[in-house]
């Protein structure tokens, strides 16, 4: 297993940098690509050997389960929550991820600039867009967007870092191109709000099954697990 994720890992990152070149070819910008392996269900064995395979950042889904691994690798990689958090969380949340992924709200944002006043630090986060108005998903709207990014860049102990976005499930990806590129606009144009409070800099889209898209259409940053871990143990 050890000699596989390492494989995968070398795979997955082959196949962006495929990606960042297509995107290269059509003339459009391009930047460095940040892999972050999603490491729900997996356990501390399979994280290590992420970790020996280079990784440098993991992505979380929920908060009890990153509450029971963050002690074992809290100084060695980055920690990012890519799921939902209820505001209930937020106290743990702070503790341990170096970004927060799913700020859909101006109370959630609230509650963490609040905490995060309480242990000295400036939380990073990102909003995350419901971009394809699926029902089914957490996320703000698009035309809220701009709105709770204007709040956000109010609050002291929060810094607004960029956006994040689940695209529909699709057979065939190709189909998720728009939503990708509706996203890819909606970033720039907050990033070239220039608000002097935040440093909008990562937009975090694509999974196993769309990731190579998703960094044809600008994303740089990407949350993979199945695709580094193998299909999911149940």
């Amino acid at each position: 297993v050890a000699m596989s994720i390492a494989v995968n890992i070398q795979t997955v990152r082959r196949r962006i940098e495929a990606a960042v070149r297509r995107r290269a070819e059509r003339g459009l910008k391009t930047t460095p690509v940040k892999l972050v392996a999603v490491t729900k269900n997996q356990d501390e064995a399979a994280i290590r050997q992420c970790l020996d395979a280079g990784i440098d950042a993991i992505g979380e889904n929920r908060v009890q389960e990153a509450q029971a691994k963050y002690p074992q690798f809290s100084s060695a990689v980055e920690w990012h929550l890519i799921g939902h958090l209820q505001t209930n969380k937020v106290k743990y949340a702070v503790r341990m991820f170096d970004y927060i992924h799913s700020v859909d709200s101006a109370r959630l944002a609230q509650e963490i600039d609040k905490i995060a006043g309480k242990i000295g630090k400036q939380q990073p986060v990102l909003i995350q867009v419901n971009a394809a108005a699926e029902e089914t998903k957490f996320g703000i709207e698009p035309d809220e967007t701009l709105r709770l990014a204007e709040f956000i860049c109010s609050l002291t102990n929060v810094k607004l870092c960029g956006l994040m976005t689940i695209a529909p499930y699709f057979a065939n990806p190709e189909n998720a191109r728009p939503v990708f590129q509706e996203m890819y606009a909606l970033f720039t144009r907050i990033r070239d709000c220039e608000f002097p409070e935040a440093k909008i800099e990562w937009l975090s889209m694509g999974m196993t099954n769309d990731y190579e898209i998703a960094v044809e259409e600008g994303a740089n940053l990407v949350r993979v697990g199945t695709a580094i871990f193998g299909p999911r143990q149940y």
